[in-house]
């Protein structure tokens, strides 16, 4: 899938919008007092999904890239693509 299409744009667009929600209930949990382990639960919860929403974006760069490649060198492309997955963790 394009990065710029419609359709990757609707999907990150939702993801980042139910993330967003996410984000808020842990600020009402913290409020709330609520127990830690539940709080730690649902950031891990924030922390999976932003990792699955970069997937989609690294997919879809590859896909475009694979597509049409652009003049820069592929292994310049693939190092820079690796030094990215590295600071998703």
């Amino acid at each position: 899938m394009d990065a710029r299409t419609p359709e990757l744009r609707a999907d990150l667009t939702a993801r980042l919008r139910r993330i967003e929600g996410q984000v808020r209930g842990v600020q009402r949990m913290i409020d709330e007092d609520r127990a830690c382990l539940d709080i730690l639960q649902q950031m891990a919860a924030i922390r999976s999904a932003t990792y699955q929403a970069s997937l989609i974006l690294v997919r879809a760069y590859l896909a475009g890239y694979l597509a049409a490649p652009a003049q820069e060198d592929p292994d310049a492309v693939l190092d820079k693509l690796v030094t990215l997955l590295g600071k998703l963790d």
